[in-house]
């Protein structure tokens, strides 16, 4: 055979399946042009000027390539074994009429070579063209200014090339196993596999049901932010396991539980949508499991990256908590705590600023074994394994913990102390080392009330810092060198603009620096500075970073849920052709069929939004909690984000929806015309 007729065959069968290549390639050059995107903005020069958070924002950048050439592959092995299937009578066809399947090989080896030429390349040529707009779109949502540079990222388009060169082969190697291991007669029919009625997978339909409900049961039970970080991809995984199974095998028995029910089974347009999607939901029941992951996806990355970079001002409130925050670790805390903040005041009147609000706080933290209810200071390297019974105990005056957590404490008598914690502790004393105290009061605290990390905490309130003296002294005799210290922290708020705010704080440094505080005495205390308004540039530049990413992801995630459902579509309008074509001439009127079909194409729609904002409601727990770790603790803010978010997926869904129905039904035939 003339090699260039195979070229020519390749191009052909190309055009004459526009229909099923055009969206495929478009897609894919999409595909290419986001991965070289992240590529080109992960290592441009720009960003290494950034005055902070540079490395955050380069971390950010690079987790979102590996997510988009995660997804690449998954995407383009999907779409490519549709066009396959649809695609085997064909070349059936050819291969009766007397081509080998060498030949065939040779077709499809340069379909390929002429797909993939076309989808990076045209990738390529649009995330080029673009990058500096992108650069420009993320510069502005990370606040910062600079000059913008066009250059091509040499490294970012070999490891484009690289990535989908291999997916495209990988694809290709797939292709050559479907034609090679068929034979003709199967490769006529292949179009059309999948119409025998499923069986009631009972088995599956139980697992996925309780793998579901484990997954929600996670996101919803979950009371610390800690564990919710740590749990929430096992959550993930479960509820995709359950969506899947369910979908498959819990479809099928809801429909056919629907065609026993007489008086809904037996109407015209109950009957052919039931019996349809009953035959086809093997291979139905998969697309729609994957539309509502992915539309779950887009909800949640859109509506976290929205409100993070929403939440900035909430979220550098809740990490520092005045304007300049200053810290002492000492042995002595009552002298020298007094004497920073007196230094600490005295230059911010120097600096002509005024004092808004300021609130000290002295604390005394150490680790403890718990016995029995009891806490003993052991050191952890003794015999014993105590895994969970670490307990931290952190000592606080009465006058700073009602300052510092906006809560009323009774008065307290000698030796008598409120206990402040996220379990429930059942005891009226607690004994910590030698010494047991009296419990006035117990108090209970978790994520609601800012203490997020503090499951393995307990707040001892007590007097004043004298009291904490005796168990200062007991866990030093044994802890040495590794015994904790007072720790008093100081945070103040100013008055002036943000250039005011870092000025001061630049000159309250300099104070501490220049008056020899900042290395101590002898090494016994060491002070830390934090300022809020200088530390703002590295926030929005992570919470920016953090919302391009999910603005990229999202519409990634969503072109791949606008092409399942096209393709989807365009299967079922070819399968459905000649069953509505034989009911039209048994009898069925042109209105009948469109209500028919509508009644089905809503049912194959809705199902999969439903579940997904079923599945993001059921997560808000445990997503507000990892947030939370990100600091934000504005739960509203979440849920107005998370509300709009759906309201305008919804929107975009519905006119995809729209737009496919339309495709479907110029597919099925003139009796819908």
């Amino acid at each position: 055979m003339n090699r260039g007729l195979y070229g020519k065959l390749a191009v052909n069968n190309i055009k004459h399946n526009r229909q099923f290549y055009l969206p495929y390639l478009l897609t894919g050059m999409l595909t290419v042009a986001f991965f070289y995107t992240m590529l080109y903005l992960n290592h441009n020069p720009g960003l290494d000027e950034l005055p902070f958070g540079a490395m955050d924002v380069e971390l950010v950048l690079g987790l979102g390539a590996v997510i988009i050439g995660f997804f690449s592959v998954i995407f383009l092995f999907y779409t490519n074994s549709f066009i396959m299937k649809r695609r085997k009578k064909e070349l059936g066809i050819y291969n009766i009429l007397g081509m080998e399947k060498r030949h065939l090989t040779k077709v499809i080896f340069l379909e390929t070579f002429f797909s993939a030429v076309v989808a990076i390349g045209g990738g390529l040529v649009a995330g080029i063209a673009f990058s500096k707009l992108m650069c420009m779109l993320l510069y502005a949502m990370i606040g910062y200014h600079a000059e913008i540079v066009f250059y091509v990222s040499e490294s970012g388009v070999v490891s484009t090339i690289l990535l989908f060169a291999g997916i495209f082969m990988l694809t290709f190697i797939y292709n050559l196993f479907q034609i090679q291991l068929a034979k003709p007669v199967e490769l006529l029919h292949g179009s059309s596999q999948g119409e025998r009625e499923p069986k009631t997978k009972k088995l599956i339909a139980i697992v996925g049901i309780v793998t579901l409900a484990a997954g929600y049961y996670m996101a919803i039970t979950v009371d610390n932010p800690v564990t919710a970080v740590l749990l929430f991809f096992v959550a993930v995984i479960l509820v995709i396991i359950g969506t899947y199974f369910i979908f498959m095998a819990g479809s099928i028995a809801v429909l056919k539980f629907l065609r026993k029910r007489k008086s809904y089974y037996y109407k015209k347009k109950h009957f052919v949508a039931v019996s349809g999607l009953i035959y086809r939901m093997k291979q139905n029941a998969a697309g729609l499991a994957s539309i509502c992951i992915l539309s779950t996806m887009v909800l949640v990355v859109i509506s976290s990256t929205v409100s993070m970079y929403a939440g900035l001002d909430d979220e550098l409130a809740a990490r520092y908590q005045g304007d300049i925050g200053v810290s002492i670790t000492s042995e002595n805390p009552i002298t020298e705590g007094d004497a920073l903040r007196e230094l600490v005041n005295r230059t911010i009147r120097q600096e002509n600023r005024s004092i808004k609000e300021e609130q000290g706080m002295m604390t005394l933290t150490f680790s403890c074994i718990s016995e029995d209810g009891n806490l003993v200071i052991r050191k952890h390297d003794d015999e014993g394994d105590y895994g969970s019974g670490i307990i931290m105990l952190r000592m606080i005056t009465r006058e700073d913990y009602e300052e510092a957590y906006n809560v009323r404490v009774p008065e307290l008598s000698d030796h008598e102390v409120v206990l402040a914690t996220s379990d429930d502790y059942d005891k009226d004393t607690i004994t910590v080392g030698d010494y047991t105290y009296p419990i006035l009061q117990k108090q209970h605290f978790s994520s609601e009330n800012g203490h997020w990390m503090d499951n393995q905490v307990y707040y001892m309130v007590v007097n004043s810092v004298e009291d904490m003296a005796p168990l200062y002294e007991a866990q030093k005799e044994i802890y040495g060198k590794n015994a904790s210290s007072y720790y008093y922290s100081l945070y103040i708020d100013i008055d002036g603009n943000r250039e005011e705010k870092i000025a001061c704080g630049n000159a309250v440094s300099a104070a501490i620096g220049a008056s020899g505080m900042e290395e101590g005495h002898d090494g016994k205390y060491y002070i830390m500075i934090e300022k809020r308004a200088e530390n703002e540039d590295s926030f929005r530049q992570m919470y920016g970073g953090f919302l391009f990413l999910g603005i990229f992801l999202g519409i990634l995630f969503l072109m791949i849920t606008v092409l399942i459902i096209f393709y989807k579509q365009i299967s079922e309008g070819y399968e459905d052709k000649e069953r509505f074509a034989i009911m039209e001439k048994v009898g069925m009127s042109n209105e009948e069929v469109k209500k028919t079909i509508s009644a089905q194409i809503r049912m194959v729609f809705l199902l999969p939004i439903v579940t997904a904002a079923l599945h993001v409601l059921a997560a808000f727990p445990m997503i507000r909690m990892i947030l939370a770790v990100m600091n934000l603790n504005n739960g509203r803010l979440f849920a107005y984000c998370l509300l709009g978010t759906i309201a305008v997926f919804t929107v975009i869904y519905l006119l995809v929806y729209k737009m496919t129905s339309r495709t479907y039904y110029r597919i099925v035939g003139r009796q819908i015309g």
